[in-house]
């Protein structure tokens, strides 16, 4: 796998449905409103409908698993920082991950990712750890 120290990573867009959100309120269990109703979602003072932040989490685990490959994530994780609001239209809204390649060694990288909706930071920190090598243990 070629993943260097200060190596940029190619930058990825996901697009997010109101659909998605459902298909993910499924598999989750997740199933409050602000999910999926405008109507509950502004009366509890959000713009409109929101994307699940652990589907965000996922998107940001599929950016990974693409840019390293499919190898084994040792850890993932970051701060949600802003919402991501999901029209309602066939179109949804777009979130985009780019990363570089901050460390390589002891045969793991370490991934720093930018992740970002509208022009906004969607999460704060997002950073994967990934192994590079088989473990010799």
């Amino acid at each position: 796998m070629g993943l260097a120290a200060d190596t940029p990573l190619e930058s990825l867009s996901f697009t997010v449905t109101r659909a998605d959100l459902v298909r993910y309120a499924g598999a989750s269990g997740d199933f409050n409103p602000i999910h999926w109703s405008d109507r509950v979602a502004t009366s509890v003072g959000l713009p409109g409908v929101i994307a699940h932040g652990m589907f965000t989490m996922a998107l940001l685990a599929r950016a990974v698993a693409t840019w390293s490959d499919g190898a084994e994530v040792v850890e993932i994780g970051g701060k949600f920082t802003n919402l991501v609001v999901v029209p309602d239209t066939d179109a949804g809204t777009v979130i985009e991950f780019s990363g570089r390649v901050s460390s390589v060694g002891d045969g793991l990288a370490t991934i720093a990712v930018e992740a970002t909706c509208d022009g906004q930071k969607v999460l704060g920190n997002p950073k994967a750890v990934v192994r590079i090598e088989p473990d010799r243990g």
